[in-house]
């Protein structure tokens, strides 16, 4: 994502090769419905049954792949809303098993594994286990009850391992959304702290230094009127100081991601006349990565701002790292107030963070996990 202009924008999040891809697999497992697909060739039934049986099938390869890609777009399911229609479809798929059945018999078993795994990854968990339980049960009575039923013992064997993988991978990835979100919710939680200690830390300061210039001007006004008007003028920078501090602290807590902190700094730094250039995208760090990076990449800015005089800044994102270099003077010497306040929070976000000289000039910021 990278704009040579200086008012570099913050494009649309590209899908990620799941969503984009995903649908692959589901036409990669339908390979398994040819059973049924030679069940219909060498069936006996009647011609107008077989040819339902054609119809269920092909409706039920639509409705599958359709309802697998539509739940992939809508990201539902696996412990989230279930995008309105996706129980149709599962209805839709219930009924083409079951018009099947005339045309080509038993065989509608082999249906079952695809309607376990759209119940289980696209469907609500009370969905999957109902699913799972009803497919091995009605499984195992085809086999124990019909004649010549334990010809289907594979399919039993296919339908209670997928339960079993269904079961177990669905728990993962629902415990590992539920990780991730928690980790967010807790780096958020230490955000809002550091936000609070950089108001009450900038704050306190200067009204403490407005107060201690109001009484020397108190003082003064009648004994030396041109030095206390020197004060009051001290005064309305410091508060000016302060409120322009305020509202940077507040403007970078409402963009905790990092894609709102790229677009608030595009702005702030053209406002200034100086270049962005984004080069990777902001999907390459965790929601949690992205939060810290997003707490540093402000503070790296506002330090161009202020002190870099550059042209032209770089962010830099790949797997694990955020890097922002400027072409501007270069560091000074030692670490200034914003510097540590960066250290801090990659320290606490178990990240390490460099701030030194740029390769060729400027300054080079870093965050690495």
């Amino acid at each position: 994502m990278t704009d040579e202009r200086g008012d570099t924008a913050v494009r649309e999040l590209p899908k990620s090769p799941w969503d984009r891809y995903g649908w692959l697999m589901a036409v990669i497992w339908l390979f398994f419905l040819i059973y049924p697909a030679i069940a219909l060739v060498e069936s006996d039934a009647a011609p107008i049954w077989v040819g339902v049986g054609w119809g269920a099938l092909v409706l039920f390869v639509v409705l599958y792949v359709g309802g697998f890609i539509r739940g992939l777009r809508l990201g539902g399911g696996l412990g989230r809303p279930v995008p309105p229609g996706q129980w149709w479809i599962f209805g839709g798929l219930i009924a083409c098993a079951l018009i099947f059945i005339p045309g080509g018999g038993v065989n509608a078993l082999a249906f079952l594994p695809f309607i376990m795994s759209f119940a289980s990854y696209g469907l609500t968990r009370p969905a999957h286990w109902i699913a799972t339980i009803g497919g091995i049960v009605l499984t195992a009575a085809c086999v124990s009850l019909l004649p010549g039923g334990i010809a289907f013992m594979s399919i039993l064997a296919v339908v209670a391992l997928l339960g079993v993988v269904n079961t177990v991978s669905t728990w993962l990835i629902i415990r590992s959304a539920q990780a991730d979100q928690l980790g967010l919710e807790l780096a958020t939680s230490a955000g809002r702290e550091a936000v609070a200690r950089d108001v009450h830390d900038l704050i306190g300061h200067s009204l403490t230094v407005v107060q201690l210039k109001a009484q020397l001007a108190g003082r003064l006004i009648d004994t030396d009127p041109e030095r206390a008007r020197a004060e009051l003028a001290d005064i309305t920078a410091l508060t000016s100081e302060a409120i322009a501090g305020v509202r940077a602290t507040v403007a970078g807590a409402r963009a905790t991601t990092l894609v709102e902190q790229l677009a608030s700094g595009r702005d702030a730094l053209q406002s200034a006349g100086v270049a962005l250039r984004v080069d990777g995208e902001p999907t390459a760090l965790s929601s949690v990565q992205s939060l810290t990076a997003s707490w540093v990449l402000r503070e790296a800015i506002t330090n161009v701002l202020r002190h870099a005089q550059a042209k032209t800044v770089t962010v830099s994102i790949a797997p694990g790292v955020l890097a922002v270099n400027d072409d501007g003077r270069g560091p000074g010497d030692g670490d200034g107030s914003g510097v540590r306040g960066m250290r801090e929070r990659a320290a606490a976000a178990g990240a390490a963070l460099e701030f030194g000289p740029g390769a060729g000039a400027g300054t080079r910021v870093e965050i690495r996990w």
